[in-house]
């Protein structure tokens, strides 16, 4: 707790800043020293001030390239006093995003990491392997220091292994988001080890389908260190991540214990295993991991859940077609009757799914959207009753003129069947897709089965019994159960998430589509009730009630989305960059120049709800896409521009600005290369972050350049994005690009811009954007700082 609140007293750790470079490398330098001096003769300390210079490209945020000079990375090595030929990795980034302290991103994984090397230097134990603790300040450069270490530091050549410490939220249990890739011994020892598991292949299959808009260290120690392992964050309130509120007192103490009992659990494990040293032996397969309620981890190789899932599946399809087929002389019959509780179930699903997106849509383009953001129940209220009312109406529709007249017992026991049929379809397809998640669907099919063959003989009985009903709940127990419980999960990491998703997705569309599924999935051995019972009427009454009652509220807008409450802030994220801009043709004359206050609301309302604050913040001030520009010619910090729409963020005239430390940007020389290509090389000085955006002229096409791997990877939309930057000093940034060029270009083959970003110090906020800032209400969280931007065509 000690090192948490002293790393976060520092202030914003911005790479580049004394605060990144000097304070927090002292102070944790000054830590490792203490630790050093009171540990066992068991073990050998060694200390290591890493700075390193390289380059990378990643097709993350829609691809870009990134180029780091002099960055810092703070690296211990803990190993038996005679050495160890191998070693275990646990990492965390001690440097944040510009104005925020940075306390669960990321500095209470380093307050771990202090502890957990001081209780291990401690012991009279001598481990088996090393173990390397590497303090990272460059991680929210997009992964800059771990690459620096991965691919330059001599120690990285010895790890078998890493664990990496992240959050994505603040506090609460840490969860298990990414293993691997294979290497289930790695989940094992999670298994094994760990004193309070969290840990879920469904958070590992949805982060690595790309729908969230975040990687980690993970990423580059699997693809540039070929090293296996595991990724854990914590992911309680993601609604003040990467805020102002991110302090040390909001992180429970108990938090940062069940961690640090966690990791180090998992590390000593991981120190005194035989595996480590012959990883590559144990390296095939994937693992189907989930915990139980926190309380332990199944997990179980792959092959083995696609031999259960199958046979599931199979045992299902015989049960149905053994139901339905017999006694011959019914079969014909049966088979209709089937069919058409299969298609009326679909049709409920889909009608459903329509009619809730048809109303999500309209709150959107009403403008009020996310009015759940703060009051979560709205949501449950709006879309849960909607879904589930619209579910009840298809099927008392379907029973009173479709299926009138018919025995009730029966019709419950087809449509009974006929939700298992979809989920054993279920199951097959997403088993045959690979998901590991396929787990999910085993449930569904063999609990209910469990439950409808022994409770059979009720079932021919005439009326549901009281028996029936307890028998039949005891069977959906455990789906149901674990089902609400990986829904809280995925709820509680995706609301935060839809603040910061830009201005093109609907937030409302997105949690509606959720609930849909979820309410689906729940009601799919319910919806025989509505055959069984008399009448639905007041169910139905009360659920429409309820959905017209908050969608007049929600209409109304009472429920306002962003939340100032002390305990519990739910900011709306804003970002304010003073820019001043300058257009150079090709002879090197400045045709346009402005200078103004760029404005990005980080959702989709954009800045609805800013302008009664400050009015001069309205729809008349839109930003412009200047057309022959790289990014429309705006200083984007990262390549970002496909999140948000032209016509969803502002522009808003103010003086121009005078960095003390402005950008320098020379040509050093034009050479013809053969096959009729160019090589432009630059000299570019400036401050700690730059941003480099290229646009090949048409006919003309970027063949390759001296960043990355020298192969010029385009972001979307056909422009290339340069993420430039340095630790405290650095040397002028020189680099070359080449292009091949068509015989006539008077209108020059390339455009060029630069932007530089002044992220801390005298030169980051004008007064101008201060004063601006000052004005913007108290439940916003406002991130400003100032930049320039210049484009050249050569």
């Amino acid at each position: 707790r000690g090192y948490l609140d002293n790393i976060t007293a520092i202030g914003p750790r911005t790479v580049g800043s004394p605060e990144n470079e000097v304070l927090a490398v002292n102070y944790l330098l000054e830590q490792i020293q203490a630790i050093e001096r009171e540990s066992t003769d068991a073990h050998k300390i060694s200390v290591d001030i890493q700075r390193p210079t390289g380059s990378f490209s990643i097709d993350f945020l829609g691809g870009f390239t990134s180029y780091y000079a002099n960055i810092t990375n703070v690296i211990v090595k803990l190993e038996p006093r005679n050495g160890a030929e191998h070693a275990v990795l646990s990492n965390c980034h001690f440097d944040s995003v510009p104005n925020t302290p940075g306390a669960s991103d990321d500095a209470v994984s380093c307050a771990v990491m202090l502890e957990i090397l001081n209780t291990l230097s401690k012991s009279s134990e001598p481990l088996q392997h090393a173990v390397i603790f590497l303090f990272n300040g460059a991680e929210e450069n997009i992964l800059q220091a771990s690459h620096g270490f991965i691919t330059q530091h001599e120690w990285a050549k010895s790890i078998r292994a890493f664990i990496n410490l992240e959050a994505a939220g603040v506090g609460g249990k840490e969860l298990v988001f990414q293993t691997g890739p294979e290497n289930p011994w790695l989940v094992q020892a999670y298994v094994v080890a760990a004193k309070h598991p969290f840990a879920s292949v469904v958070a590992q299959e949805i982060f690595q389908s790309g729908i969230i808009p975040a990687d980690t260290d993970f990423r580059i120690y699997r693809d540039f260190g070929n090293v296996p392992g595991i990724d854990l964050a914590f992911i309680e309130n993601g609604y003040i991540y990467h805020t102002e509120y991110d302090t040390s007192d909001r992180i429970l103490t108990d938090s940062i214990q069940r961690a640090g009992d966690n990791i180090l659990g998992v590390l000593k494990y991981l120190a005194t295993s035989d595996k480590l040293a012959k990883s590559f032996e144990y390296r095939h397969g994937n693992v189907v991991f989930f915990d139980v309620l926190g309380l332990f981890v199944l997990a179980y190789p792959a092959r083995v859940g696609t031999i259960m899932n199958y046979i599931t599946a199979a045992i299902a399809f015989l049960y149905l077609s053994k139901k339905v087929l017999q006694p011959k002389t019914r079969a014909i019959h049966n088979l209709k009757k089937f069919f058409t509780a299969f298609g009326v179930t679909l049709i409920s699903w889909v009608s459903t799914l329509v009619t809730v997106l048809i109303v999500a849509v309209f709150i959107s383009v009403i403008g009020r959207s996310l009015s759940w953001y703060t009051h979560f129940y709205v949501s449950v209220f709006l879309y849960g009753t909607a879904a589930a009312a619209n579910l009840v109406l298809v099927h008392t529709l379907a029973k009173k003129f479709f299926l009138k007249n018919m025995n009730e017992q029966y019709l419950g026991d087809i449509f009974f069947d006929a939700s298992l049929m979809i989920w054993s379809i279920a199951l097959a397809v997403v088993t045959q897709m690979g998901l590991c998640s396929a787990f999910i669907c085993t449930l569904w099919v063999a609990f209910p089965l469990l439950a409808k063959l022994m409770i059979h003989k009720e079932f021919s009985q005439k009326g549901a019994t009281v028996k029936f009903v307890m028998m039949y709940m005891l069977g959906m127990f455990v789906p149901y159960l674990y089902m609400m419980y990986l829904s809280w999960t995925v709820f509680e990491m995706f609301t935060p998430i839809m603040g910061r998703s830009g201005s093109e997705i609907l937030p409302d569309v997105v949690l509606a589509g959720f609930i849909v599924v979820i309410t689906m999935i729940l009601s799919s051995y319910f919806i025989n009730f509505i055959y069984l019972v008399k009448s639905t009427k007041t169910t139905l009454i009360t659920l429409t009630a309820v959905f017209v009652v908050t969608l007049i509220l929600v209409c109304s807008g009472i429920f306002f989305p962003y939340s100032s409450d002390a305990a519990n802030p739910k900011p709306k994220r804003v970002f304010l960059q003073h820019t001043s801009r300058r257009f150079h043709d090709v002879d090197g004359n400045v045709v346009k120049s402005d200078s103004g206050i760029w404005i990005n609301g980080f959702d989709y309302n954009g800045i609805s709800h800013i302008t009664p604050h400050v009015p001069e913040i309205n729809d008349t001030i839109r930003t412009a896409c200047e057309e022959h520009a790289p990014f429309c010619g705006l200083p984007w910090i990262l390549p970002v521009h496909f999140m948000f729409r032209l016509v969803k963020n502002w522009y808003l005239p103010a003086p121009e600005i005078f960095p003390r430390s402005p950008i320098h940007f020379k040509v050093l020389s034009k050479e013809l290369m053969p096959w009729n290509s160019v090589r432009l090389s630059f000299e570019v000085s400036g401050p700690s972050h730059m941003s480099l955006y290229v646009r090949p002229h048409e006919g003309s096409a970027l063949s390759t350049w001296s960043l990355g791997d020298g192969i010029p990877v385009a972001s979307l939309g056909g422009d290339y994005f340069v993420f430039y930057s340095h630790g405290l000093q650095a040397t002028p940034w020189h680099f070359w690009v080449e292009l091949t060029a068509p015989e006539k270009h008077s209108d020059g083959i390339v455009s060029l811009a630069i932007a530089a970003h002044y992220f801390f110090g005298e030169d980051q906020k004008s007064p101008q954007l201060y004063a601006l800032l000052e004005r913007f209400p108290n439940w916003t969280f406002s991130s400003g700082w100032s930049c320039t931007y210049d484009l050249f065509v050569f």
